[in-house]
């Protein structure tokens, strides 16, 4: 053996057995991170394992990770220096599963959802024909595109890590550019932009007079103690009061549910009243998939619930590319695991915009678009029902109106009602490698 390479590996073992030791107790969810996206963005995305690597996945300590990508069976497994294996198994109409530890194969019967892709042949954002020119004589095209490439990497650099920007106004498209590798038919995941779809299936539901934001006595284990009153509005405003910690840096309440758990309502509606309800605003991805639990609650058979988020939204506003996937007990995972297109994910900032109407018809009441942007109780004006809002100008150069779908690592759609406008950024990088204010401000002065 080489005297270097040997001296090399001598001095290299005690920070891989102190790698080993330190991280031991999270390899588990590391490697279930790794799984669950190497096999989501290989079988639902279309992405190569380089190409994931290089970027989705290259953060530590994920980034020791070793997947193997089973392209007969459809899945993908991961362990880290060949310790706690996890698998993903995907399934066409349903999208990428993480099974449980040391399981590799079996997935469970799920319902496959029903979907009506019949896109209307009319010009984007409402068919799927190509965008119409947008001929306003106002924007300076100049700068709106100068504000979009700003968004973007020079080839030399590797900071902002924008992968797509999108930009509508007045109903057509202004702008679009896309990162090396990526294209309008490239599905990004929103992970917790997931949360305000969750937020829009029960404003439908609202709408067909099926629930109300101020029923309480949502779920039978609550029965019998305090967490009966806690209220939808409670929830839907992350204002419950449940314990709740959302920390992704170690072993945490939302770590254990992404990475951990079969049935992901299950840890929440476990958990005790910490403080009260209306008074103790705490986001929580675990109280999302408690939504997702009650929706399911609201219909007589498992195939209902798998088919209303897909007839009754998604695909009823053309969002043909989306997929939202389930835990392993079959609830959509309404946090975190939404994907669709670029162009699709702008539609939904499009009905928001548009007070809830999609192309004449109301998908959503004008009302729930509002409460939606309303400011939670305790959030010092930064959060509405599971959108994130500007109403204190955290945004200083940006409307107070604005309100946002935000998810991790700098997904984004914007909607700003006072400037007609919808703008869609997805990446890898949040502030301060991505400066939202600025972005936004570029495009809000072109116009």
């Amino acid at each position: 053996m080489n005297s270097k390479l040997k001296y090399g590996l001598l001095l290299g073992f005690p920070s891989l057995a102190y790698f080993v030791y330190r991280n031991y107790p999270k390899l588990n969810i590391l490697t279930g991170f790794a799984a669950k996206n190497v096999c989501s963005c290989t079988f639902e995305a279309g992405r190569d394992l380089r190409s994931i690597e290089a970027g989705d996945n290259n953060f530590l300590p994920v980034f020791y990770a070793k997947n193997e990508i089973d392209f007969e069976s459809k899945s993908v497994s991961s362990t880290i220096f060949g310790l706690k294996k996890r698998t993903a198994v995907y399934r066409e109409g349903i999208g990428s599963v993480l099974l449980p530890e040391n399981e590799t194969e079996t997935l469970p019967e799920l319902p496959v959802p029903a979907r009506e892709i019949l896109p209307a042949d009319v010009p984007y954002p409402f068919g799927k024909r190509q965008p119409e020119n947008a001929n306003f004589r106002t924007i300076n095209q100049e700068a709106l595109q100068r504000a979009v490439g700003n968004a973007f990497d020079p080839e030399e650099k590797d900071l902002q890590k924008t992968r797509a920007v999108l930009v509508l106004h007045k109903n057509k498209l202004l702008a679009e550019k896309y990162a090396s590798g990526f294209s309008s038919t490239t599905k990004f995941l929103g992970w917790s932009m997931t949360k305000s779809i969750t937020s829009a299936i029960l404003g439908i539901l609202e709408k067909k007079d099926e629930i109300s934001i101020s029923q309480d006595h949502l779920f039978k284990e609550w029965e019998g103690d305090e967490r009966s009153r806690i209220t939808l509005n409670n929830l839907l405003q992350m204002n419950s009061g449940l314990e709740w910690e959302e920390d992704y840096t170690r072993i945490s309440d939302v770590t254990k549910m992404l990475f951990m758990e079969g049935d992901m309502s299950r840890i929440q509606i476990d958990k005790p009243l910490k403080g009260k309800p209306n008074h103790s605003w705490n986001y929580s991805s675990g109280t999302t998939n408690l939504l997702s639990r009650f929706i399911r609650n609201q219909f007589e058979t498992h195939q209902e619930y798998m088919n209303f988020w897909y007839t009754e939204l998604i695909d009823k506003i053309g969002m043909h590319s989306m997929i939202i996937e389930p835990d392993l007990d079959g609830n959509y995972i309404g946090s975190s695991y939404g994907w669709a297109t670029a162009r699709d994910w702008a539609k939904f900032g499009l009905l928001y915009l548009n007070n809830g109407k999609w192309n004449g018809e109301q998908i959503l009441n004008e009302s729930w678009v509002k409460y939606s942007a309303q400011p939670t109780n305790g959030s010092n004006g930064e959060y509405g029902a599971h959108f994130w809002l500007n109403a204190e100008s955290k945004f200083p150069d940006v409307p107070k109106d604005m309100f946002s779908c935000n998810g991790f690592q700098g997904q984004y759609i914007f909607i700003i009602p006072s400037k007609d406008l919808v703008v869609v950024r997805f990446g890898l990088t949040e502030t301060p490698d991505f400066d939202a204010n600025s972005f936004l401000k570029g495009i809000i002065d072109a116009l």
